[in-house]
């Protein structure tokens, strides 16, 4: 849910709440005028059963007892009746004096025909004075006071007053009703005020503790997400944000680890041959070679190192343009049987001096097609006949090419019956400078970047290089190329284009 709508439901809420308890409050106010519940009535009734009349009313119907008890002749004078019900408007009440069953005066102010027989009878004993009566709907509260006249005919007088249960209703109950309204105002306020603290005050501190940890250099914690609002995402974007900051510091420090290992590889590896170098010089200058042949032995010694290092550092920096993606790759549609088959032929005669086997076996049928850059794959198959050529160890050695093929990819088997690949070690050999033997030296030979440069080719090429070996069993180098179908139509094209990996 959005800050935007949590913020106009917090408003609505409000409002909502509000409105429900007015309406709440006048729906209690109709039924209370309407008298659709008697239990409403029974609260009036008692209320004014004790409090008919204003006060000004009370001492006006307490000077006309009076005179009831003292002179209750005076009470059928309509003149003084008169001049008593005039007073008793002004309260908006009414006077009312009956004698026996008859009328001797009537309240302009009540102009209801019923109100005689909704009077209470006679009680000469005056046991209650005060109570209400209705008519219809309309509801009347009075005080009365019975009594004999000096022919001893009874009489009574009424003080009567309307009254609206909705005003009174009103007037009582309106200050609590008000004071609930506030408190049911400040309750909802707290909630809402809660619920928003929850959902943004909280998620924004969090937010900015995480800023600070970040800006100490911490980046080791984790943001817990809790919404999907604004706020939720712009957690979920910083904590991305976190993550991306962290794996990139990793990666410095793995880079920094890297760069310190290329640098102590490389002053091992070039240090041995200039060594050699440098000794085999003092020994020319110290005369120890006297004769032609130790100073042409020296000399090719010194000429076979010298060609080892240029050969590494060629590898260092082929391998590092490729690191850096500054090398062109010029992909050539060729077919994969006739590339596979010229390199065969040129690495049968040196492997046939070495003494190794070679045995090819295409299980394919028909050309094989793919974009490759020819030289780059070349020396690709070179760096892997290398690095199988100096590991084996075996009276009968043997070397096997094998190409297979589907529809969507090739590949290529590189197999030597050599001593094999320790379990261990079989997922770091395409990494730079990584030799099986624990101690770097260069008696196999090599740099330890020729399946290294490898992989970078074929990565280049969209493809795929793994092993699999057995200890004392040999080693299987797969590389496996995308091929492509429409091998007429493209050979056709003859495109050649740059492409750095």
């Amino acid at each position: 849910m959005s800050i935007r709508i949590k913020i106009l439901l917090s408003f609505t809420g409000m409002l909502v709440i509000s409105l429900l308890f007015i309406l709440l409050t006048a729906s209690l106010y109709t039924i209370a005028a309407t008298g659709d519940l008697q239990g409403f009535r029974d609260i009036y009734k008692v209320h004014y059963q004790i409090n008919p009349l204003t006060e000004q009313g009370e001492s006006i119907f307490q000077e006309m007892k009076f005179l009831a008890k003292s002179d209750p002749d005076k009470l059928q004078n309509k003149v003084l009746l008169r001049e008593y019900d005039m007073k008793l408007r002004a309260e908006k009440s009414g006077l009312y004096v009956r004698r026996e069953n008859s009328q001797i005066f009537e309240s302009l102010t009540f102009n209801q025909p019923e109100l005689k027989h909704a009077l209470p009878a006679y009680d000469l004993n005056n046991n209650q004075i005060r109570s209400t009566f209705n008519i219809s709907e309309r509801f009347y509260a009075y005080a009365k006071f019975d009594f004999h006249y000096s022919d001893g005919e009874r009489g009574s007088i009424f003080v009567i007053r309307e009254r609206s249960p909705f005003a009174e209703l009103t007037r009582k109950l309106l200050p609590v009703m008000s004071l609930l309204l506030i408190g049911v105002l400040i309750i909802a306020n707290l909630l809402l005020f809660r619920w928003i603290t929850r959902s943004f005050i909280k998620p924004l501190n969090q937010l900015r503790s995480s800023a600070e940890h970040i800006k100490d250099g911490n980046l080791s914690f984790k943001l817990e997400l809790s919404s999907n609002d604004e706020v939720g995402q712009l957690s979920e974007a910083f904590e991305s944000m976190r993550n991306q900051l962290q794996r990139s510091n990793e990666l410095r420090q793995q880079d920094e680890a890297n760069r310190r290992e290329l640098i102590s590889n490389i002053s091992h590896d070039l240090r041995t041959p200039i060594t050699n170098i440098k000794g085999y010089i003092e020994g020319i200058r110290d005369g120890v070679a006297n004769t032609p042949e130790k100073m042409e032995t020296y000399v090719n010694i010194i000429h076979a190192k010298a060609v080892s290092m240029d050969k590494l550092v060629d590898e260092l920096f082929l391998y590092s343009k490729l690191d850096l993606n500054q090398e062109p790759f010029l992909f050539k549609v060729v077919d994969l049987v006739d590339f596979l088959e010229d390199s065969i032929d040129e690495l049968r005669y040196d492997l046939e001096d070495k003494g190794v086997a070679l045995d090819w076996d295409n299980r394919t049928s028909g050309p094989v097609m793919a974009s490759v850059d020819l030289d780059k794959l070349k020396r690709t198959v070179v760096n892997v006949v290398d690095n199988a050529l100096k590991y084996m160890e075996n009276e009968h050695k043997r070397f096997g090419i094998t190409l297979q093929a589907d529809d969507e990819w090739t590949t290529i088997a590189f197999k030597d019956n050599g001593r094999g690949v320790p379990e261990e070690a079989l997922p770091h050999i395409f990494e730079r400078f990584y030799r099986a033997e624990q101690s770097r030296n260069s008696s196999t030979g090599g740099s330890g970047l020729g399946l290294a440069i490898a992989r970078q080719i074929i990565d280049g090429h969209g493809g795929f290089i793994w092993a699999e070996s057995k200890p004392n069993q040999g080693t299987i180098i797969y590389i496996q190329l995308k091929r492509l179908n429409e091998a007429k139509e493209l050979m056709g094209n003859g495109e050649h284009f740059d492409h750095r990996g």
